[in-house]
């Protein structure tokens, strides 16, 4: 266990983190360091979810849950069904069916904060679409960036996504990148940038002032989610790690 990861466990509960993906859901339980994970998939549902982790997770010990979700989220959990898994998420109770509390956030949003190192970083997660969040100060704030138009005429999500990547190439894809970057590290007054997502590894060189996430950031920014809530009984989590809706 590194020293900086050790740190995030020790000023937290054991916590059971689920980061859901299009085409895997990964397991992590913070204080055996237990890992897991099952396919997903457009059939996936949380009823089926729950199912799967429950019997992975049936040995592990965890306090609370952090929940990584590929789509919208709002203070009180899923907003949105997403495009790549089944439907039923919208308004379903994970706190009742894991028995424990739990904090739903983008699954960007988790990895994000997972790879957080200080000052104001953009993570932007290169993978189907465009993911992207801003930390800052305990601050925490999921983006719609994909949203966003280029001079192309596509959004940017299709453009950085795989359809874009299949489309363009490699190398025009990552001049796309690169131009993206220095345009939004600029527009959002961001220190650095952070690259995660699956497509990640094929931006080299890596644009100025940005670097890659690690595979493991979900599960670190899982548990900083609840961090330091031993020392903070009377404090509730969202007033230490402050997620922006």
């Amino acid at each position: 266990m590194d020293f900086a990861f050790a740190s995030v466990v020790a000023h937290s509960p054991a916590v059971l983190v689920v980061d859901i993906g299009g085409s895997r859901v990964k397991l992590f339980a913070s204080r055996s360091r237990n890992t897991a994970s099952f396919k997903s998939g457009n059939e996936l549902g949380p009823d089926a979810l729950m199912r799967s982790v429950k019997r992975l997770s049936d040995t592990w010990e965890y306090d609370v849950v952090s929940l990584g979700y590929p789509g919208a989220t709002g203070p009180g959990g899923v907003v949105a069904d997403p495009g790549n898994l089944g439907a039923g998420w919208v308004g379903f109770d994970f706190a009742a069916a894991f028995g424990r509390p739990v904090r739903v956030v983008n699954d960007a949003a988790m990895q994000a904060l997972g790879a957080y190192e200080g000052g104001r970083m953009l993570f932007l997660g290169l993978g189907t679409g465009l993911g992207s969040t801003i930390v800052g100060e305990r601050v925490l704030i999921p983006l719609e960036l994909g949203c966003l138009r280029h001079s192309s005429g596509d959004t940017l999500g299709v453009l950085l996504g795989k359809e874009g990547l299949a489309r363009l190439g490699e190398d025009a894809w990552r001049h796309a990148v690169h131009e993206t970057c220095a345009q939004l590290r600029l527009a959002c007054g961001a220190d650095y940038i952070v690259l995660g997502g699956g497509n990640a590894a094929l931006v080299d060189p890596l644009p100025p002032d940005t670097r890659r996430g690690g595979n493991e950031d979900a599960f670190t920014g899982g548990v900083r989610l609840w961090q330091e809530w031993m020392e903070h009984h009377d404090t509730p989590p969202s007033d230490i790690w402050r997620v922006v809706w």
